[in-house]
């Protein structure tokens, strides 16, 4: 269970409450209004802005630092007849962005290679062996994206080779920059220049490739239209879980209309097989739940080309059989994580058994390099802990680490990076590698350092919580309507979590074959008013002999329409027994 928090307005505020007019003059009701005050917008236009969140309100790619240099060599060098190599990820965003790139310069007649590397056999970004058979078939420029930023080596054997390199990245960069002809990366250089420093490799590419196809344009009498890509930006963004502040607002909006559309045969067939109506409308959520974990499937299980062929396909037909692939990938890659989750787990409960650890190191010796990410999201959100997951890979041992929000992983591996032979990433995410002879070494180094970081004591994961809403404003869909401007939701804005007041538990039933995920009936005795709520995982917790007792719950109420018809369904995020939490404020 959480600590539950109220929110507050932010320190700086103008006032304590917004001037009560505001909420006619912006057409919204008070009750969002005071939400938005409390999320720190706290001007007018502000926010204006974040509930339109309207594309002419991009940042023009001529006004980034790095990108006009950058662009104008890629055009000049595509110009001259070069051929050009995009080197991806084999993540989503990674895929998303090579996708991009191919589809901007398509619509301009230039033909380009690209190279997604294995997971297995080639690992994160860039090799040396990758990029000399890249040179030897004719390519004359190379341009990463969603990578390359650690990659000197391989970046200056691509000079040696004669390549214009243009590495566009946004991973935290090291001390020692790659030698490319330009670079584009918005951890770099004054983080106060860029409009927004969270984007996406894709979101970063967007931009480029923005300013690349207004520089083509006089000269091939073609311009694309950049928002038939948006749907691309949105996914990679929302799968690199980057912040939904600011111009990834923006796009990320964009970019859910057009995935809405189905235009894309890829995204249509995606949406299909994943349960949706081709041509319907997608959430944030289930654009991260649904779609993400299909494309990355590829990349993990297999090849990431399918992924990218999926994306780039225009054959309704074709693009329902590689989505059926696909969807083959990540039913393989569940059945793996759960076994790989449920050793981990017991690994991660021993090692607590044994003495405090603030940080989590596991290691599986068949482990699934592709998997153990995911395994790391697990524990962490289970054991609140910094998490690292390794697994063999050849003669050493790489994996991935997750975070909580208040530890920076990369800083915390860059304190242990003598033990290490390579590692890159970002504040709640990072790959990295290792000797096995350092592994306990390693371990204990970084339990060292979260410890030094965060106290001895465990933490306790702490929930905002907006306001106490009874069940007679939950069931209004008029305010349920006026939730849904808010989104996309996710890091930087996270979907409105609410108190209830107190409430009977009169039903509970088991949701799906598994028995993980439960629904209850809650009854809000002052309004009168029942409603079903689903928590998901949470069977365990939520046991039969709540029945008849009275909880409080953290929950998040939304609009559910099934044949039409529409009603409201309320997720738990959490709940307490009213003995074990005092009542909350009343916004």
């Amino acid at each position: 269970m959480s600590h539950w928090r109220l929110r507050e307005a932010p320190q700086d505020a103008p006032a304590k409450d917004p001037p009560d007019r505001w909420a006619e003059e912006l057409a919204i009701s008070p009750r969002l209004l005071d939400i938005l005050w409390r999320r720190g917008l706290t001007e007018r236009d502000a926010i204006d802005a974040f509930l339109s969140a309207r594309l002419d309100s991009l940042t023009p790619p001529e006004r980034w630092p790095q990108l006009p240099e950058a662009a104008a060599l890629l055009a000049r060098e595509l110009l001259d007849g070069k051929r050009l190599a995009v080197w991806g990820d084999y993540d989503v965003d990674g895929v998303t962005a090579t996708a991009l790139v191919l589809d901007v310069l398509a619509a301009h007649g230039i033909e380009a290679a690209h190279h997604l590397p294995d997971r297995q056999a080639e690992g994160y970004g860039l090799n040396t062996a990758g990029v000399e058979a890249l040179a030897e078939a004719g390519c004359g420029i190379l341009l990463t994206v969603d990578c390359g930023i650690s990659d000197a080596a391989a970046v200056a054997r691509a000079r040696e080779l004669g390549m214009t390199v243009i590495v566009t990245d946004h991973h935290v960069p090291p001390d020692d920059l790659p030698p490319a002809h330009a670079l584009c990366n918005p951890r770099t250089g004054e983080p106060a220049l860029w409009p927004c420093v969270h984007l996406a490799g894709v979101g970063v590419a967007f931009y480029l490739m923005a300013a690349v196809n207004a520089a083509l344009a006089p000269h091939t009498g073609r311009r694309f239209r950049m928002d038939g890509v948006l749907d691309l930006v949105a996914l990679g963004t929302l799968a690199d879980v980057m912040r939904l502040t600011g111009e990834n607002r923006v796009l990320v909006r964009g970019g859910l209309a057009r995935i809405g559309k189905g235009s894309r045969p890829g995204m249509a067939a995606l949406k299909a097989v994943s349960g949706h109506d081709p041509a319907g409308a997608l959430t944030a959520g289930q654009a991260v739940f649904r779609l993400a974990p299909r494309i990355n499937a590829a990349g993990r299980m297999g090849s990431a080309e399918t992924a990218l062929q999926l994306l780039r396909e225009q054959d309704h037909a074709r693009a329902a059989e590689l989505a059926a692939e696909l969807d083959a990938c990540n039913q393989e890659r569940k059945a793996e994580e759960e076994r790989i989750h449920a050793a981990a787990r017991e690994q991660a409960a021993e090692l607590l058994a044994r003495g405090p650890h603030a940080g989590l190191v596991l290691y599986g010796e068949d482990w699934h390099p592709g998997i153990v990410g995911i395994v790391a999201s697990r524990i962490v959100e289970e054991f609140y802990r910094p998490a690292i997951v390794l697994c063999r890979d050849g003669a050493s041992l790489k994996g991935s680490g997750r975070s909580v929000r208040e530890f920076d992983l990369h800083d915390g591996l860059a304190r242990t990076a003598d033990c290490l032979t390579g590692f890159g990433g970002h504040r709640l995410a990072a790959g990295l590698r290792l000797e096995e002879d350092r592994l306990e070494e390693f371990r204990a180094r970084f339990d060292a350092a979260v410890m030094e970081a965060l106290g001895p004591e465990p933490l306790e994961p702490t929930l905002t919580l907006e306001c106490e809403l009874g069940f007679g404003e939950a069931s209004d869909l008029d305010f349920l309507k006026e939730l849904q401007l808010m989104q996309p939701f996710g890091p930087g804005n996270a979907e409105p979590v609410f108190a209830s007041p107190p409430v009977v538990v009169t039903e509970r039933s088991y949701l799906g074959r598994s028995r993980e995920h439960v629904r209850l009936h809650l009854k809000d005795e002052a309004s009168g008013i029942t409603l079903a709520a689903k928590a998901w995982r949470m069977a365990d917790a939520l046991p039969p002999s709540l029945v008849g007792k009275t909880i409080r719950i953290a929950y998040t109420p939304r609009i559910d329409t099934y044949n039409g018809i529409a009603s409201v369904d309320l997720g738990i995020r959490d709940w307490k027994l009213c003995r074990d939490v005092a009542p909350a404020r009343r916004a």
